[in-house]
């Protein structure tokens, strides 16, 4: 490989790529301007009512897409091939019209797939992949274009990476999560474009950017199944707020906007929260036997058996339904087992035909307007009432929480820890539960199949209980789904130990479950760290490895442990990036008061103190865990906890104790730290 920087080649060269990106930006301009313009012609275009809706509504979105393109860089590599061709890959196509060839070509278009998989060993057709770097944080000015990279793989070069591919790779993580579209390597490229009908998913190892993975997924799939994706709508489901903010800007940097990110709790929320289980009343909640429970609660409002014949008045004539016929429609419908809503009117269309039947036989075909009044007749509204009653999920599940006792599929104790003290008013005054609102959506799904998404995307899925898991599948019954996670940072009382059982639960059984091992973001000694957890996991996971040698572990014994944590955190703003301080839930409110009144404020944007569960998902240039062993003394959970805190550094880690080490941390820190 052939690595060159602006020192090294020609200024004409460099002139020339800056001068290529002058004439990109120029075309993206009159691009925004054309989409704009677009949209006031649409809207003066003669057409039927709903075309013209549908016309307006693609043209805003993409004028509205176009005018949202973030600052920056507008390509970032580019492919010289043995045909002549020359490829700059970036973001987005662009192009100065619809019929020419394309100035910058999409990381997603096939074309631009050798940029990421060819090598020395595979040219794939390709004589030179040129990397360029850019001034970080910049606008993306031609100017901030300041170093060219060639890597030449027709000569035998080829191979590790670049210094401008490992300087991206190392940037400091200073706001959001970024995109990886200029470093993805080549497993990740392999997942990002694997089928899109197919379920995938990712066993991440920490730094291997599996979240960005599955983000740039959801980008592929979106460029290359627009009309299936968008018409049934992509999800990307984050297990909390903090998370969501963190890459809130990674797809629209890609092009993609109007995606749903929330999460499961936001999503399924029919009510507010209002009160909160106890841990014996949660993990029943969660528990998969809850959604037979739930299903046998609402049949048993079915009563199969209706005690009197239906009579009912069809002018001067009455068309009389014996008990038993009614009760074969109704016990024949319930054994098919629809959705509760669709049974009740299955039922009354049975009853429909068979008296329309009877009445064609007296006296010949019956028209749509005698079909709609039988139906909405007295009597036959007061048949279904009494045999199908309609049903209202937080009427249900109050009930079965005022008197569980029919919940046979429970223990006594389970039962005992659900039952509601006292019975509500009204289910409308229930004051809701988190967990409560898990069984509402289950019920709900129950009564009537929700809409699903064309694909969703469920981080953190470890954490998601067998009810949670039932709830994603219900939104992706008829698409496809990305799982990322990792059985090692499993926190919740209900998290995964096994990757094929959490996927029957997400309706995904048959998913491919890949394991991505090789980071390329946490340094081999923080990863050789927290490797010393995982026989303390209970997760049957490979060990992480790291491409990078570089990185700093240090261990501070400290007789007070705020002062000790104030000097870890003045030596971590001494460097440049982002300083996390992680600590046991009991400490954060203490370690948060020191470190504010030990950091100035024009530092304190670069300081977050957060939880062991907050920080999950999340990446900082520097890591001070506060006092280890409180961490992994929180609970059943506590080690999976502290090794979650452990691997959020993609520098420096740094450990503050006062009290001992956990067990597994007190052999002597690995010879690649300092």
């Amino acid at each position: 490989m052939t690595s060159q920087d602006t020192s090294a080649h020609p200024e004409s060269e460099l002139a020339r790529e800056r001068s290529h990106h002058d004439a990109c930006r120029a075309a993206l301009a009159r691009m925004t301007e054309d989409a704009a313009g677009q949209v006031v012609t649409g809207e003066d275009t003669a057409a039927s009512g709903a075309d013209a809706e549908a016309l307006g509504r693609h043209l805003r979105s993409r004028a509205r897409e176009m005018g949202e393109q973030p600052p920056g860089p507008l390509f970032f590599g580019r492919l010289d091939r043995e045909d002549g061709q020359t490829h700059h890959i970036g973001r987005r196509r662009i192009a100065e019209d619809p019929a020419a060839p394309p100035l910058v070509v999409d990381w997603r278009a096939p074309v631009s797939r050798a940029y990421y998989q060819a090598g020395a060993h595979d040219p794939q057709g390709v004589l030179r992949r040129r990397r360029f770097g850019w001034a970080p944080n910049g606008p993306g000015a031609s100017e901030d274009l300041t170093a060219l990279e060639d890597e030449h793989l027709t000569d035998g070069g080829g191979g590790a990476a670049g210094t401008l591919l490992a300087r991206e790779i190392e940037r400091p993580r200073t706001g959001p999560m970024r995109d990886i579209a200029a470093t993805i390597q080549p497993e990740q490229d392999d997942l990002v474009r694997s089928d899109p009908a197919a379920s995938l998913c990712v066993q991440g190892a920490p730094g291997t950017g599996k979240t960005a993975v599955g983000l740039h997924r959801a980008a592929y799939l979106l460029y290359t199944h627009p009309q299936r994706i968008r018409r049934s709508g992509l999800l990307v489901l984050g297990p909390h707020r903090t998370f969501l903010s963190y890459i809130a800007q990674v797809l629209p940097a890609l092009g993609e906007t109007g995606i749903r990110q929330t999460t499961l709790d936001e999503e399924i929320a029919r009510h507010p929260v209002r009160a909160e289980d106890g841990d014996a009343a949660a993990r029943v909640k969660h528990d998969a036997r809850m959604a037979e429970v739930l299903r046998r609660a609402l049949y048993a409002r079915v009563d199969p058996a209706p005690a009197d014949d239906l009579t009912v008045p069809d002018g001067a004539y009455r068309l009389r339904l014996p008990a038993g016929e009614l009760a074969e429609i109704v016990t024949a419908v319930r054994d098919e087992a629809p959705p509760y809503a669709t049974g009740r009117e299955r039922v009354r269309a049975r009853v429909v035909r068979a008296l329309r039947a009877r009445a064609e036989h007296r006296s010949g075909p019956k028209g749509t307007a005698w079909t709609r009044r039988i139906e909405r007749s007295r009597p036959m509204t007061a048949f279904l009432d009494a045999c199908w009653p309609k049903a209202v999920p937080e009427e249900v599940l109050a009930e079965l929480l005022t008197d569980p006792g029919g919940a046979t599929e429970l223990t006594a104790a389970e039962r005992d820890a659900i039952r509601r003290e006292r019975p509500p008013r009204s289910y409308r005054t229930v004051r809701w539960t988190a967990a409560d609102l898990v069984l509402l959506d289950e019920l709900a799904g129950l009564v009537e199949h929700p809409g699903g998404y064309g694909h969703v995307v469920v981080d953190e899925a470890q954490d998601l209980s067998p009810m949670q898991c039932r709830a994603v599948a219900r939104r992706t019954a008829f698409g496809s789904l990305t799982v990322l996670g990792d059985l090692a940072q499993g926190t919740t009382p209900w998290a995964a130990r096994d990757w094929g059982e959490q996927l029957a639960h997400l309706g995904k059984p048959e998913a491919r479950v890949v394991p991505l091992t090789l980071g390329h973001r946490v340094p081999a000694a923080i990863v050789d760290l927290a490797n010393r957890l995982l026989p303390h996991l209970d997760a049957d996971v490979p060990a992480g490895r790291s491409a990078r040698t570089d990185g700093e572990v240090t261990v501070h014994r400290a007789a007070d442990l705020l002062a000790g944590t104030r000097a870890a955190v003045r030596a971590a703003l001494a460097a440049e990036g982002s300083v996390g301080v992680i600590t046991a839930d009991g400490l954060v409110g203490a370690v948060a008061d020191a470190v504010s009144g030990a950091v100035a404020e024009a530092a304190s944007e670069r300081v977050t103190v957060l939880t062991a569960a907050l920080a999950k998902g999340l990446e900082f240039d520097h890591v001070v865990v506060v006092e280890p062993a409180a961490v992994a003394a929180s609970g059943p959970r506590g080690a999976n906890l502290l090794y979650v805190a452990l691997t959020r550094a993609v520098s420096r880690l740094a450990l503050v104790h006062a009290e001992g080490l956990p067990e597994c941390l007190r052999e002597p820190v690995p010879p690649t730290a300092r």
